[in-house]
Parts: structure tokens; C-alpha cells; sequence
């Protein structure tokens, strides 16, 4: 037997349990393309969800295996993703999305089309076996400057990131994946990444309440099914812990004052927000003792270890009276509470006609914003298309393709291209492309001084170049032609080639 903090007595069976329950608020990832042992062991234990990663993914084919071989183990297993499209794809991560993101959908401002847009990505994704995807973004992405958020966001206009959120849970929960609308209270107000550092909103309470909140008013309102914290300093809601690890802000706001009865999932606990600061096993601890029911991690720690200390940890809390054992137990049950709605939706008749195969070329083709020059000249010859390529966040990632070359060589074959970056990158472009008409494809150029100096020299000698904005265009429109895609997704890709090409 042993002896609790409380003077009470511990059978094994309770031991067990509480061990069981320490493993059901887990989301851990893994490595490889087929379910490791460790991980089989760890869901007959008592494990209940599983994140997947690019690394996880090779074809639609294998992804369906992999999701078999863990339901094979444990049938309600929920199997999570981070999965926006756009630029942040793991199903499709090696070729681009066949969906553009949020920012695109936001420029389109149709919710019907941000429905159907996120209903096709929901049976892909119900169709491979995941049933948790940790989107929305509901971030209002009022600071243009923000590092990690950007295209991720509808906008910056909250009531327009609002009803775009609401469409996204209302298409995505239609095919049976729970949506997990995030970053809880608001990450788009941040100039730092999460994923490095501890970023802080200094914004009034009266704007936070305003601006912040009112997309996950609207996610909840349309039934989302969790909701992720995110890793940052409010010191309007809580001067001293980050969302993902307060009280204030997981129970006392979203629980209490929204009426929030959902999985409430923290980010990823290795992000140096808080792995920089409180460390992961001390940080998962406080999370759930905040009102957090489900740990995600894996996207850096994904080993059976990782596990292990996070499971400790929380056993070792409980049994020291840190955290509360019906707080554990009730995170529990709303993890399994998840897990019963997925089954029963996954068992459900789906419908009949489902969205359009092309839809996601369909939205990006509207999303685009196209500016020409009076003496804009049709291409004709095959370009030089120059890629000006800025560090990729987290986040995105940097083995997910982006641009428009692929997609302008179908189009006019003999397109070349080259990727550029840092100063001088204008002068080793014309260097590269010869008498070629020039294409330069740019990412968020208001954020990187030396993509704007290129292009200034670039235009200075070539006033014909094309230049396709990939990002947030929050820079004037210049070029011959100049093209926004609002987006980096592999159809925003093709749908501003077409453009260029002239088809």
C-alpha cells in the first residue's frame, strides 16, 4: 500500500488507475511511418491519443495503415494532426496543400467556400482515420509583424475571423474530425515565436475581451469540440503565468465565463515557451492543474522516455497533493469524452454528396488579388522565376515546397528557377536569369528589409519583372503584374501561374 499526501492508503488497482489516467492526457507523437512498440504497449496501458507529424505520413495509403494498426490496439484511440492547409500541411507536406489556408479563405470572405473548403479537408483527413485535427487558427492577426501567425490567421479583422472560424468548425466537425480551435485567448498580437520564447500581449483587457475572444466565442457557439491554449504572457488576464499554464485563463475564462464544456489541449509542451522555462514535466503538471486536459507532445520529444517522465510527473503530483486527483481524473474523462464522439460520428452515415474534388484550387483561385501595369506584356517565353526565400517558422516548416515554379514549368516548359536570399540576392538574380523575363516570389516582403532591397533593384533594371506575394501583402502592390496570393499552398501555387501564364 502507499501512503497519499492526504494520510489516505493507495491499493495497486488505484495505482494503476492513476498511472491510466496520466497516460489518457497525453498526445504524444512518434517517429517513423508504422506505430512503434513502445507506443502499442503505452495504448494498452491506458494511452488514449496519438499526434501525427509529416514525418509520420508517406501517402494517403499508408497514413490509413498506420491509423489501423493503432485502432488495432485501442479502438477509441484519437488520432491527432495539425493539419490547417495552406502552409501548414502534414498530409500533403512533401508536395503542398490542395487547400489554401485561412488567410486566403479570409480574402475570399465567403463562408460558404471556408465550409465546404474545411468539410473536403475534414473526410481527407476522416477518410485516412484521424479524427482530431488541432485546427482552426482563431487568431486575429493584428500585428503584422507576427512571426508565426501570419497567412495561419482569416485576418485582421476580428468580426471576419469570427465568422470564418465558425464555418471552419461547423465544415470540419460535418465529416466527423473534432475541430481544435486555437490559440487560446489570442496569439496574433505577438512579434515573438512560441516555439523559441515566451511572447507577451500588452494589450487592455477591454481589447483583449474585444478583439481576442470573440473568435473563440463564435468557435464555441458553433460546438467545437476542443480548443488549444497558447504558450503567452497576458498580463490582462494572468500578470503571472502563460495562458496554457493559468488558472485565470483555462478555467476562470474559458471554462467559467464562456461557458467552454469542451478538450481544452495545451500547445506543444517542448516549445521553448515552456520547455525555456518551467520545463515540460513541471509545465504538463501545472497545465492540467490550470484546467488543461490533454498534454501535446512529440513535435520535438517523441519517444517512449518523453512519455514516461510526463506520466511520472503527474502520478508524482498527485501522490504529493500538487495537483488534485479528480482534476486529473476529470481532464481524463474529458479526453474519452472525445473519444466517444469521434467513434459515434465516425460510425455515423455520412452524406452522400460531399464537397467538390477541386474546391481547394477553386478558393484559391478567388482568393487571388491581381494588380497590373498599364504596359504589363503577356509572358509569352518561358521565365526565370526567382524564389526570395525567408527562414521558415516552426510552425510551416521547411520541407514543404511552396512557390509558383512547379506549376509556371507545366504551364511554359523551360521555366527555370533559383532560390535567393540575404544581400545581393537582386544582383545573383539578373546574374542567373539572362535575358529571361524575371518572376520573383516573395513571403511577407513588409517583414524582411533585404527582400524589399532586392526587389527595388530588381524593378530598377528589370520594370518588367512579376512579383507574386506569397505572404501577408501589406506592402503596396509593384511590378508589371503583381499577384497576392494570401497564401503559400501549392494551389495558390498553380492558381497564380495560371495567371502569369495567361490561362
Amino acid at each position: 500500500m502507499t501512503t497519499l499526501a492526504s494520510g489516505t492508503t493507495a491499493s495497486s488497482s488505484d495505482r494503476n488507475g492513476l498511472a491510466r489516467d496520466a497516460l489518457t492526457v497525453l498526445q504524444p507523437g512518434f517517429t517513423g511511418t508504422t506505430a512503434p512498440d513502445w507506443l502499442l504497449r503505452r495504448l494498452g496501458e491506458g494511452l488514449a491519443a496519438v499526434g501525427l507529424f509529416g514525418r509520420n505520413i508517406a501517402s494517403p495509403e499508408q497514413l490509413a495503415a498506420l491509423t489501423a494498426q493503432l485502432r488495432a490496439e485501442r479502438d477509441d484511440v484519437l488520432v491527432a494532426i495539425d493539419e490547417e492547409g495552406g502552409d501548414v500541411t502534414r498530409l500533403e507536406v512533401r508536395a503542398g496543400s490542395s487547400y489554401p489556408g485561412n488567410h486566403a479563405l479570409g480574402a475570399v470572405d465567403d463562408v460558404e467556400l471556408t465550409r465546404a473548403v474545411a468539410s473536403a479537408l475534414g473526410h481527407r483527413l476522416a477518410a485516412c482515420g484521424v479524427n482530431l485535427n488541432w485546427a482552426p487558427s482563431a487568431d486575429v492577426n493584428s500585428n503584422p509583424d507576427n512571426p508565426v501567425i501570419g497567412v495561419r490567421s482569416f485576418g485582421a479583422d476580428t468580426d471576419l475571423v469570427a465568422r470564418h472560424t465558425a464555418a471552419y468548425v461547423t465544415g470540419l466537425q460535418s465529416a466527423g474530425v473534432a475541430a481544435c480551435t486555437k490559440h487560446f485567448p489570442g496569439h496574433g498580437d505577438t512579434a515573438v515565436d512560441s516555439h523559441h520564447a515566451l511572447p507577451r500581449i500588452d494589450a487592455d483587457l477591454s481589447v483583449i475581451e474585444a478583439r481576442e475572444l470573440a473568435p473563440f466565442r463564435a468557435a464555441i457557439a458553433a460546438g467545437t469540440r476542443a480548443v488549444m491554449s497558447a504558450h503567452i504572457l497576458v498580463p490582462a488576464l494572468d500578470p503571472d503565468r502563460p495562458a496554457t499554464l493559468s488558472r485565470r485563463i483555462l478555467t476562470g475564462l474559458l471554462r467559467e465565463e464562456l461557458g467552454y464544456d469542451g478538450l481544452i489541449v495545451t500547445d506543444g509542451m517542448e516549445m521553448q515557451a515552456i520547455a525555456g522555462t518551467y520545463g515540460i514535466e513541471r509545465g504538463s503538471v501545472l497545465a492540467i492543474a490550470a484546467g488543461a486536459d490533454a498534454i501535446c507532445v512529440g513535435g520535438g520529444l517523441a519517444d517512449d522516455e518523453t512519455v514516461r517522465r510526463l506520466r511520472d510527473a503527474l502520478v508524482t503530483a498527485v501522490r504529493t497533493g500538487e495537483l488534485p486527483e479528480e482534476r486529473l481524473a476529470d481532464a481524463a474523462e474529458r479526453v474519452r469524452a472525445l473519444a466517444r464522439w469521434t467513434a459515434a460520428a465516425s460510425a455515423a452515415p455520412q452524406a452522400a454528396e460531399r464537397e467538390p474534388a477541386d474546391v481547394g484550387l477553386v478558393a484559391a483561385r478567388r482568393a487571388l488579388t491581381v494588380t497590373r501595369a498599364p504596359s504589363c506584356e503577356p509572358v509569352g517565353a518561358a521565365p526565370f522565376v526567382a524564389a526570395f526565400t525567408p527562414v521558415a517558422n516552426i510552425a510551416v516548416g521547411d520541407e514543404t515546397p511552396w512557390g509558383v515554379a512547379a506549376e509556371l514549368a507545366r504551364l511554359l516548359p523551360g521555366t527555370e528557377t533559383g532560390s535567393f536570399a540575404g544581400e545581393g540576392a537582386a544582383t545573383a538574380v539578373l546574374a542567373a536569369a539572362g535575358p529571361r523575363r524575371v518572376v520573383a516570389v516573395v513571403r511577407d516582403e513588409h517583414r524582411h528589409p533585404w527582400m524589399a532591397a532586392a526587389l527595388d533593384t530588381l524593378l530598377g533594371e528589370r520594370p518588367d519583372t512579376i512579383v507574386v506575394e506569397m505572404g501577408i501583402p501589406q506592402a503596396p502592390p509593384r511590378g508589371a503584374l503583381h499577384i497576392a496570393t494570401h497564401g503559400a499552398a501549392r494551389v495558390c501555387g498553380r492558381a497564380a501561374a495560371e495567371v502569369i501564364a495567361g490561362e
